[in-house]
């Protein structure tokens, strides 16, 4: 049997890429989820309801990794029932993964929970590291401490090691992410800078975010918290520059903070993923030795407008010997070079 691969929360966003990469290396994946809406189709797929023990449990006996992404999106209102179901669906999924953990006879070599770069504090005069760096206040905070205690304090075998990923905005194609949205209001004349534009972004191509956590998996001593971020940390008015610059656009209105409010209402939305200053610097990845493939967002950027949805982003021309290459259906084929 090839090496087990968990993934929870795998009918999101990053699930749904992790669940494709591993499924393409030839690894064993179970995918786990509240429903098969999302699903990528890759692997076998489970049900749960992210609060207690069912047969799901069983998968994670001898497992390689289990990866958990779970929780509500926190692209909504934060109003009294999204900030419960924000807080509980983290808390509650790492919880119970924990308690099945616990039981394994063979328990998992390791574990890894998502958290979130937005745990530091408003940043915009230096960077924050896992060593050093501070946390913030706020809700956003609150649940990012409260997701990572339940994490360190779950009691699970001393052979399962545990790192929590504080994580960066995740840049891929895909209809309804960072990207897509940004492009999206790029190309209408709306690609201004956001507020006073001073807001510093911590951002990650998704192949980085994928290698990083093969990366991570590796070495059994690294443990602990990694910050998933790419080097480069732009301001908000830097990322809409590069932005423009991509799509070509001569203009971008800038987008005052009365603007965005109004924004983020119609959107039913908040400001804060807009407006709060992330600067997470990946100093454990960068001192470990780990090499991003897409350090700067302008490449970044120019490498992803030609990979949309998960198709396209793993996508790959066939080689042939002869000198022709062939390419798979989507595309039209090209004898004798591209």
């Amino acid at each position: 049997m090839n090496p087990q691969i968990v993934i929870f929360g795998a009918n999101g966003f990053l699930g749904r890429y992790l669940a494709r990469y591993y499924q393409r290396q030839g690894r064993e994946v179970v995918c786990v989820a509240r429903h098969r809406d999302g699903w990528s189709g890759d692997g076998m797929f489970l049900e749960w309801d992210g609060r207690t023990i069912g047969p799901w449990a069983l998968a994670l006996e001898g497992a390689e990794q289990v990866i958990n992404l779970a929780g509500r999106s926190v692209n909504c209102r934060y109003d009294e029932k999204n900030r419960r179901e924000i807080f509980d669906s983290r808390t509650d999924s790492t919880r119970v993964i924990g308690e099945a953990i616990a039981a394994c006879k063979v328990p998992p070599k390791l574990w890894v929970n998502s958290s979130t770069a937005t745990l530091y504090r408003h940043a915009e005069d230096r960077p924050q590291d896992e060593w050093t760096g501070e946390p913030g206040e706020g809700f956003s905070v609150e649940v990012a401490r409260a997701w990572e205690e339940a994490f360190f304090a779950a009691p699970v075998p001393g052979a399962t090691r545990k790192v929590a990923l504080r994580t960066g905005i995740v840049l891929a194609y895909e209809d309804g992410s960072a990207f897509e949205v940004l492009r999206h209001l790029t190309r209408r004349g709306l690609g201004g800078r956001m507020g006073h534009g001073r807001q510093r972004v911590s951002w990650i191509h998704m192949d980085d975010f994928i290698a990083a956590i093969e990366f991570i998996a590796a070495d059994p001593w690294r443990d602990g918290v990694y910050n998933l971020t790419a080097p480069e940390h732009p301001t908000n008015r830097e990322l809409m520059k590069a932005f423009r610059e991509q799509q070509g656009a001569p203009f971008g209105l800038p987008a005052t903070r009365w603007m965005l409010e109004i924004g983020a209402r119609a959107m039913k939305t908040e400001t804060e993923l807009i407006l709060k200053s992330r600067w997470a610097d990946p100093r454990r990845l960068r001192e470990e030795g780990f090499r991003w493939r897409w350090p700067k967002l302008e490449t970044a950027l120019a490498d992803l407008e030609g990979r949309h949805g998960l198709e396209g982003f793993f996508y790959q021309p066939d080689r042939r010997s002869a000198g022709v290459r062939v390419w798979t259906p989507g595309k039209k084929a090209a004898a004798g070079g591209r």
